[in-house]
């Protein structure tokens, strides 16, 4: 397959798609090579970025995305009335950074660290699709695990959870707070 028709291809395949799609199965689609497939890829996501185009393409992991350009997010906001999710609580935000730097983790580990229940935010972050079970520890009463979606990966902007920033340790957090 010329590389203009694969390239179009999977645009056409994105963007039908509206979920991430992976290398491999994009390599699949198209009787191509992956590493073909993830250099196209890398193609795409230029020729995305240099257009003055409203549409990019993310990578989430090992797959890739469609999705509009965030500055344009009030165009499509309004041409769509979608309603504005209200944000995350402080807890929330300690209890998806908590799972995010540590997953896979029980609830209970997280309730150590935070020293009290969070079983509703827990809920919470499952209902947003920010965090999701990933399997159960093998200790009596096989406790869930929980992780990070890719939905977190693309709210937050990164394409694995190796891009989250570093945890300061608590020495350097007291100098930082005494700086300000």
């Amino acid at each position: 397959m010329e590389v203009k028709k694969a390239k179009a291809a999977i645009q056409a395949i994105l963007f039908a798609s509206g979920d991430p799609i992976s290398a491999e199965r994009l390599s699949v689609a198209l009787d191509i090579d992956k590493t073909t497939v993830v250099k196209l890829m890398g193609n795409l996501i230029d020729d995305f970025d240099k257009d003055e185009s409203g549409i990019c393409i993310i990578k989430l992991n090992d797959a890739y995305q469609m999705c509009t350009k965030p500055r344009y997010s009030n165009y499509v906001r309004r041409a769509v009335d979608l309603r504005r999710h209200t944000p995350l609580s402080q807890a929330a935000m300690e209890v998806l950074a908590i799972i995010a730097y540590n997953q896979p983790v029980t609830k209970s580990f997280v309730e150590q660290i935070r020293g009290v229940d969070c079983a509703s935010i827990v809920y919470n972050l499952i209902a947003r699709d920010l965090i999701e079970e990933k399997g159960r520890l093998e200790l009596p009463g096989r406790p869930l695990l929980y992780g990070t979606t890719l939905n977190f990966l693309k709210c937050f902007g990164i394409a694995s959870v190796d891009e989250l920033p570093e945890v300061k340790s608590e020495p350097e957090l007291k100098e930082v707070l005494e700086e300000k």
